[in-house]
């Protein structure tokens, strides 16, 4: 007969206390799982300040963890993957805080906790695609992160650094309109270069450039409609809006045209024949972007400070997600 460490399994919880609602209860759940499993007691790991979730992770892996539940904010679950990324363990995504953009993504469970920590000792698992955003600052200097929605240079980055930080904390991501308030009366358009897979250089002057592995937002809305998270494709966004009216236009393609009319065959082919180029859609495996003056940049709802340039990529089943049984990631 094999020793007990020789045959037993283990799972890291790595939680935010202040993104759960009760620690306790997801604490115990885990534990609990853990037990009907047969598997050894749960390593359970706090996220602070100081390591918002790549340190403690990475230490969890290298004491051979089979698993790694993730509960807090969008921030928390993009450090997590950030440091899982390629090590061939899987990741569960407890649902927690308002968010949860991976999680709706995924389409895995919202309202309860208990069918994602079953997942993560009993469930199937699936290769998903991951991003890596190079951000080059004026210095020259550079770092490498992952994101696992989206990244984005320009306003989009600019409304997340003028959110109210007591009201994030409160609201979620309904706080943004709080920073959307404060950002679009200075907003100006700026000059741009992009390339798609290294291809011909473009010029354009724009709002926000956002770089997507995944769009769905809360309250139904398709930011990306063509966006998917096993594709092995990037899929950017030029954010356009010209003229007076122009962000009445932004707000109809994101709302009426793609989370509305594009739910359907016919209304995509409605979609197709109009002319609304408030937001110009591109894909790749690769995109680069620059700017003449330092923008500020975000990885997944987080900001990380200015930069002269921003390179990201996919890679294709970088992450490995844990679901339910059955659980399909399709469009329904």
């Amino acid at each position: 007969m094999a020793a007990p460490h020789e045959t037993t399994r283990r799972a890291a919880l790595v939680y935010n206390p202040v993104k759960v609602r009760s620690a306790e209860a997801l604490t115990a759940a885990v534990a609990n799982q853990s037990a009907r499993s047969g598997w050894a007691e749960p390593l359970l790991l706090e996220t602070s300040v100081e390591d918002p979730g790549q340190g403690i992770t990475r230490d969890a892996l290298t004491r051979g963890v089979d698993v790694v539940l993730v509960a807090g904010g969008d921030g928390t679950v993009r450090a997590v993957s950030e440091a899982i990324h390629g090590s061939g363990v899987p990741l569960a995504i407890v649902p927690s805080g308002t968010g949860n953009l991976l999680a709706r993504n995924l389409r895995l469970p919202l309202d309860a906790i208990e069918p994602m920590v079953h997942a993560a000792f009993e469930g199937s698992v699936v290769p998903v695609d991951i991003g890596i955003a190079t951000i080059t600052r004026e210095t020259g200097d550079a770092e490498t992160h992952a994101f696992v929605v989206m990244a984005g240079m320009g306003l989009d980055a600019a409304m997340i650094a003028n959110t109210n930080p007591r009201m994030k904390k409160q609201l979620g991501w309904v706080a943004y309109v709080d920073g959307a308030a404060r950002s679009l009366p200075k907003a100006k358009p700026f000059r741009l270069a992009y390339q798609m897979d290294g291809h011909s250089l473009h010029l354009a002057r724009v709002h926000s450039v956002l770089f997507a592995n995944c769009g769905a937002l809360p309250a139904g809305i398709d930011l990306v409609p063509d966006a998917r998270i096993d594709d092995g494709f990037l899929d950017v966004a030029l954010i356009q809006p010209a003229g007076p009216f122009g962000w009445l236009a932004v707000w109809r393609r994101l709302w009426w045209q793609n989370s509305v009319l594009g739910r359907s065959h016919l209304g995509r082919r409605v979609v197709a024949r109009t002319r609304n180029q408030s937001i110009q859609y591109l894909t790749g495996v690769e995109a680069e972007a620059a700017s003449p003056e330092p923008r500020p940049v975000e990885l997944d709802g987080d900001e990380f400070g200015l930069a002269a340039r921003i390179r990201c990529r996919v890679d294709r089943g970088g992450l490995l997600a844990a679901v339910p049984h059955g659980h399909s990631l399709a469009r329904r």
